[in-house]
């Protein structure tokens, strides 16, 4: 019981929880004056914020009730989630993020298996209540995705995601052969922060170029009428995004540059990592020659993750959004 005590010391001053509740006062103080909620997407940002303070000191109000009525189990169990916050510590582990699903090569095994994928996540959002909106999707010929990104808001989403970066490699008996054959599929997860609108990156518009053309993806017949999609490069990166999920090209527009910023900054982050951990030796760029974790549905079932170890048989739960054992030990790891 002392190492418990111990620990829910630390983490609450780590925590600073006597902030907290002077962040809320704040919030509530703004929110009584009309004006607050003129701008309607400003003040929704603040009260959710809000919300997540609130909660924030409630566990830690809960993690000392439970140690002065030496409750062992209640205050373990707070202790490790609040413990999980203490690693969301990055420059931008608090924003929204932005997550793409890319099909590797084997046809429509690899798109279906990219659709299986975005199914977990998204149901991870929905478990988290997070929102998230298709920035740009590619459907397969027959099943699946080639390619799909949304945009995540929620508290901390670059901060939970980001370790999920990398490839992801399926092993399944083929539910497209005749003969049931096993197949191996992989896919490609890329995690973004959400920069927002006050990015400090340099983007010159002469280093811009525009293209617009009709889009393939959701929005009904009007986005079929007129180029509302946006393929956007960066011509001294050669970095090309395209969105085309909303119905009219200024939202895409806004969404192709939000990506494209997102991707410079993965880009100048992976710079930094490889100076600093070049004595060090050990860091792989999240792309496709680094697969992280492998999900076995044949012969027997089993879902690991090959650089924390951890592991477990219930692939129906993880499949079906269950994945928070394994982005908790990554972060622990990170």
């Amino acid at each position: 019981m002392e190492e418990i005590r111990q620990r829910a010391k630390n983490l609450i001053d780590s925590l600073g929880i006597e902030e907290k509740r002077k962040e809320v006062r704040q919030i509530e103080a703004l929110s009584a004056n009309p004006s607050f909620w003129q701008d309607q997407k400003k003040a929704a940002a603040q009260m959710k914020d809000l919300s997540n303070l609130q909660k924030e000191i409630s566990d830690a109000e809960k993690l000392q009730e439970f140690i002065l009525e030496n409750n062992l189990d209640g205050a373990k169990n707070i202790i490790e989630e609040l413990e999980t916050l203490t690693y969301l510590s990055g420059s931008y582990d608090l924003s929204p993020a932005i997550l793409s699903v890319h099909a590797g090569q084997g046809g429509v095994e690899a798109m279906d298996w990219a659709q299986m994928l975005f199914r977990m996540y998204t149901r991870y959002f929905e478990r988290k209540n997070w929102s998230f909106e298709i920035i740009d999707e590619t459907m397969g010929e027959e099943a699946g995705v080639k390619s799909i990104t949304l945009s995540v808001n929620g508290k901390y989403a670059y901060g939970y995601l980001k370790g999920e970066a990398g490839a992801h490699r399926l092993v399944r008996l083929s539910p497209f052969n005749a003969d049931k054959l096993r197949h191996t599929s992989f896919a490609l997860i890329e995690v973004m922060p959400d920069l927002g609108e006050e990015a400090k990156l340099d983007v010159k518009e002469e280093d811009l170029d525009w293209e617009f053309y009709r889009a393939s993806s959701h929005g009904g017949q009007n986005v079929q009428k007129v180029s509302t999609a946006v393929r956007l490069k960066h011509k001294p990166t050669g970095i090309v995004v395209t969105a085309q999920a909303q119905r009219y090209q200024a939202q895409n527009r806004d969404y192709a540059l939000k990506l494209l910023k997102a991707k410079l900054w993965v880009l100048k982050e992976e710079e930094r990592k490889k100076e600093e951990q070049a004595l060090k030796g050990g860091y792989k760029t999240p792309g496709w020659g680094n697969q992280i974790r492998s999900y076995v549905l044949h012969p027997y079932h089993m879902v690991k993750d090959l650089r924390t170890g951890f592991e477990t048989s219930n692939t129906e739960a993880v499949l079906n959004g269950e994945i928070d054992g394994f982005i908790e030990e990554e972060l622990r790891k990170l």
